[in-house]
């Protein structure tokens, strides 16, 4: 019996050295990396997150496959608990310098981050590269000021709502795939012209732009007026504010080629950061 425990111990000890020597090699992968290549994590806390973790485990395997005494054990864990507590004060400086706003896919897939510096009040959306590695993509437009919301609308589709100093409201929309296999580059607003609608929402595309009706009132954007994110949102504005977001829902299909055109729903989503409303609208016009 004492065997079977032992052997167990012995096995956790082992597996536990495996994860802490895997968290080192990825550190210091990072770090070549990120020197090299611009690369930096997802997420600024990652980094003494992952420190936290390689200690820990480096620690608790130290204990399970030595025999140590317990002043040495003592020692240890004393020595630990000070790493760990400088990498938490670390940890809360950095991020009073970086505000990291970052959220995840539906499936785990993506992580749309944004990382905004409070000094100087820049925010710079970051494209992820092997899910947890990202590159600075492009700076938004306005500072945040206030409140922000995350909504993903699809599975490859993040709609970030946020306040500016102005006091209005824009949305920046971060984009992981596409509706056409990534052949060829497409704009969205060609590719939904006609007549969508719910049951108390109808929206028009046509030559002057889109015409939103919600409870019996009806607003032109004009094309002037209308941002394209990637190849999978358009943001609908007016004076200067984001009002709608038209995204091409999971099941939309682009097919320029074919007589019947694309195929699929599309999702309206309201730029309100205390009122959001997603509403998935269907194609009048094909029926």
């Amino acid at each position: 019996m004492k065997q079977n425990k032992s052997h167990w111990i012995s096995m956790i000890g082992w597996m536990l050295l495996v994860f802490a020597i895997g968290f080192v090699c990825l550190q210091l992968g990072y770090l070549f990396v990120h020197e090299r290549y611009a690369v930096e994590y997802i997420d600024n806390r990652l980094f003494y997150v992952i420190n936290i973790l390689c200690v820990t485990f480096l620690c608790a395997a130290t204990l399970l496959l030595l025999c140590l005494t317990k002043r040495f054990q003592w020692i240890s864990m004393s020595v630990v608990s000070v790493f760990i507590i400088a990498n938490v004060v670390f940890l809360v400086n950095s991020n009073k310098e970086i505000n990291n706003i970052t959220s995840i896919s539906p499936n785990y897939k993506h992580v749309f981050s944004i990382k905004e510096n409070i000094e100087s009040g820049e925010a710079v959306y970051y494209r992820s590269y092997y899910r947890i590695l990202a590159r600075p993509k492009e700076s938004l437009p306005d500072d945040i000021v206030g409140d922000y919301t995350i909504e993903w609308l699809a599975k490859d589709i993040a709609a970030f709502t946020y306040e500016t100093a102005d006091k209005t409201t824009q949305q920046f929309i971060g984009t992981y795939g596409d509706r056409k296999n990534g052949t060829s580059y497409y704009y969205v607003g060609a590719e939904i012209q006609g007549e969508w609608g719910a049951d108390d929402v109808n929206v028009i595309s046509g030559p002057d732009g889109f015409a939103v009706t919600e409870n019996n009132q009806t607003t032109l954007f004009e094309w002037d007026n209308i941002e394209q994110f990637g190849t999978l949102a358009i943001v609908l504005k007016r004076d200067d504010e984001a009002v709608w977001t038209i995204a091409l829902d999971e099941d939309f299909v682009v097919d320029s080629s074919s007589a019947e055109g694309s195929k699929g729903n599309i999702i309206l989503y309201r730029a309100d950061v205390e009122n959001q409303r997603s509403i998935t609208l269907h194609n009048k016009t094909a029926n």
